[in-house]
């Protein structure tokens, strides 16, 4: 075997593997703080393994020095970063709208670890969370990430300087747009808080002899509880069109 033609397929390898593996660490699903850190290295492994095949030589040519070598294999790391903490900032939007209903339910003390993110949680984040990876599972929705793995190599070829302002700039636009979807997830139970306070405040001003906060914190979870039964499908079939909208840009047939 040739040793010139052994060293740069190691080579590809490593550039393809360290965008891989950065990705594997965040992407959601697949970066979960539940999943250990060797069942996500040797998804990476494999996947890169796959990839390679695929991708051809994807132009990327040996540098003569050790530090070019680092430089690049740098360089499809924070690649890989940049492309992951995008797909999580869509996540975000979940997370915000579904702390946002856990307050306006009155339920915004009920709180436990999020077994996505590893911190303490409103408890209506945790479910809605892990609602959500098991939305992206059963949707096969994983399968447009991974096509965005593969895509990037065209939108991002190995040999290209990193594209620094448009990352941010892309950052910048999920995270504004992360927030607008969450306040319209949330906007039914942001107007029904709206309505139901100003309603009780009302009660207690003409009969002050009540005791309105014992009448409104279960009355407000009931019907809090009643609106989340009949909304939820419409909240998160909202939320998967988001995700898909946020990852089109990298799907080379998306953008």
């Amino acid at each position: 075997m040739d040793l010139n033609a052994l060293s740069g397929l190691t080579y590809l390898f490593l550039l393809v593997f360290a965008r891989v593996g950065a990705l594997a660490m965040i992407l959601p699903g697949l970066g979960e703080r539940g999943i250990s850190l060797r069942a996500r290295l040797v998804f990476a492994l494999a996947l890169a393994a796959t990839l390679m095949p695929l991708l051809g030589d994807m132009g990327a040519t040996i540098p003569p020095t050790l530090a070019g070598m680092l430089a690049a294999l740098i360089r499809e790391i924070l690649i890989g970063i940049g492309i992951g903490l995008v797909v999580r900032l869509l996540m975000a939007a979940i997370q915000v709208a579904a702390t946002t209903i856990a307050f306006q339910m009155g339920l915004g003390f009920a709180q436990n670890v999020d077994p996505t993110q590893g911190i303490q949680g409103a408890l209506f984040s945790s479910f809605m969370s892990v609602l959500a990876i098991t939305l992206i599972m059963a949707t096969d929705t994983h399968h447009l990430l991974i096509a965005a793995i593969h895509d990037s190599y065209t939108l991002f070829p190995a040999d290209a300087v990193l594209p620094v302002g448009d990352f941010a700039a892309m950052a910048l636009d999920s995270v504004t747009t992360a927030f607008k979807i969450a306040v319209q997830i949330a906007a039914p139970f942001i107007a029904f808080g709206l309505i139901f306070y100003l309603g009780m405040g009302i009660i207690s001003r003409l009969i002050p002899q009540i005791q309105v906060f014992f009448i409104a914190m279960p009355m407000n979870i009931l019907l809090g509880f009643l609106i989340f039964a009949v909304m939820i499908s419409a909240m998160m079939a909202w939320f998967m069109d988001h995700l898909h909208g946020g990852i089109a840009p990298f799907l080379v047939q998306g953008g």
